[in-house]
């Protein structure tokens, strides 16, 4: 299967759809250098997916008035994560999960702590980071502005792994950043969403590092969902929350679609 897929919205549309987490698929050679069993694999499986956000996203695109874009990972973050630095910028190296995972959601062991990860950011994170740059600029050139909403979940409790675990939980937190994240497009998800929280428990948005802290014309916010609103957890199928989550994203999309819509920093 392949890596991701960019799945054309509408050509006058600036908004795209990022759902990097939602994948369980690890190719046999990924697999491969993967210590732990297959129960204990599906387990974390089923703790760390994003379940059911690409569901959530191909909904949210179905209703919007026009539809947006959306850039959807295949492969399990257990592969690569595409959304972290993969370098010492990282501060979730801190518990062995930057680009590539060493640790679990709990601590244990994932892969070996002296795994090389160049052959997994080769095959596997930068051609995604290519394509989600080539995605973004594309955008820029045919509508002059492009944003990226990154759809993502996490759990109702706290995982070992949360470095700011200990903050409040809200049904949808919202991530910012200063640069990218203007007023307008921030008070949108408000109205959008309702009930929402800023950067707790996770924050900070994803944008392609070739624009990232330059472009202004890229705006971006990322949409964390608590799981308990829309599925049952660890891992279990969705609820009716889903549908009531997917109108109100493509509230958003339609909002930022606008044509009197003006994201600027």
């Amino acid at each position: 299967m392949p890596s991701f897929d960019l799945l054309p919205g509408a050509g006058r549309s600036p908004v795209i759809l990022h759902v990097p987490h939602s994948g369980r698929e690890i190719p046999a050679e990924v697999r491969a250098g993967i210590v732990l069993d297959g129960f204990a694999l599906e387990r974390e499986l089923d703790h760390i997916v994003d379940a059911h956000t690409d569901r959530l996203a191909e909904e949210a695109a179905r209703q919007a008035h026009l539809t947006p874009w959306r850039f959807v990972n295949r492969l399990s973050r257990l592969v690569v994560d595409p959304e972290r630095f993969p370098d010492e910028r990282e501060e979730m190296l801190a518990v062995g999960m930057g680009a590539v995972y060493t640790r679990t959601t709990h601590g244990e062991e994932l892969r070996p702590a002296d795994t090389d990860p160049e052959p997994l950011l080769a095959r596997y994170f930068r051609p995604y980071a290519r394509a989600m740059t080539d995605a973004v600029a594309q955008r820029l050139a045919v509508t002059g502005r492009a944003v990226v909403i990154d759809v993502h979940s996490y759990p109702s409790a706290p995982l070992p792994y949360e470095l700011h675990g200990e903050g409040p939980r809200p049904p949808v937190c919202l991530g910012t950043d200063s640069f990218h994240t203007p007023p307008e497009l921030l008070a949108a998800a408000r109205e959008a969403f309702g009930d929402v929280g800023l950067d707790s428990p996770f924050g900070g948005t994803y944008v392609p590092l070739e624009f990232y802290g330059r472009e202004p014309r890229v705006s971006a916010l990322m949409v964390e969902i608590r799981r308990d609103t829309y599925m049952t957890e660890p891992g279990g199928p969705a609820g009716p929350g889903l549908l009531r989550l997917a109108q109100a994203l493509a509230a958003l999309v339609d909002a930022l679609e606008s044509p009197d819509a003006r994201f600027r920093r």
